[in-house]
């Protein structure tokens, strides 16, 4: 039972990672740019973040989540500015020595800031509480297990995604050094766009 659960929370994670955004926009630049580590670790602070809020469901957290809701005007504001700011540093980032090695301080950075940048959208929770609900899990101590091994999956698949991702990305590294720059400027474009479309939405 558990390990069907564990299954079905595999392809959840697949299918909640894989929709192109501006985390996915993110994680292929950081690929072409700093290398397959960078970007691999960016898409592993979104399943954290995944993972974080998989949790709080499943276990029925409903003071953390009350408040997650409460503030969720001003958290989707901040991470649409997070996004804005993201972008622009990526638009007028320079382009570096395709061959530089990751410093461990932008492998903190990858992984903190997508996750952070995740973590703004609380409405991830309700998704959580609507697959628990239609999958027959429940916050009682016999579901409990069922719940983890859920969560586990869904961390675990949207990590092999992003793995896959920044290992498919990483095979045309070599033929896009030339454009480094360019790829800096169209990718924080387009995270600026979604910045923008964050921020519009929650205003509307």
């Amino acid at each position: 039972m558990s390990t069907a659960f564990f299954i079905k929370g595999l392809i959840l994670g697949i299918s909640i990672a894989a929709p192109v955004g501006p985390i996915g926009v993110l994680c292929i630049q950081r690929t072409l740019v700093q290398g397959r580590l960078s970007g691999f670790i960016s898409g592993l602070g979104a399943a954290t973040a995944d993972g974080i809020y998989g949790l709080m469901a499943a276990f029925g957290l409903s003071v953390i989540t009350h408040i997650l809701i409460g503030y969720q005007f001003c958290l989707q504001l901040a991470g649409g500015c997070f996004l804005l700011y993201l972008g622009a540093k990526t638009l007028l980032a320079q382009a570096a020595s395709p061959h530089s090695t990751i410093e461990r301080k932008n492998i903190f950075t990858s992984y903190f800031s997508i996750l952070l940048l995740t973590l703004t959208n609380p409405m991830t929770i309700f998704s959580f509480f609507a697959i628990f609900s239609g999958l027959g899990i429940t916050t009682s101590q016999q579901n409990v297990s069922s719940a983890l091994f859920l969560v586990a999956g869904v961390f675990l698949g949207s990590a092999c995604w992003w793995f896959l991702l920044s290992l498919t990305v990483n095979f045309s590294r070599e033929r896009m050094i030339p454009h480094l720059g360019l790829i800096n400027k169209c990718s924080g474009a387009m995270i600026i766009l979604f910045g923008l479309l964050s921020i519009a939405k929650v205003l509307s």
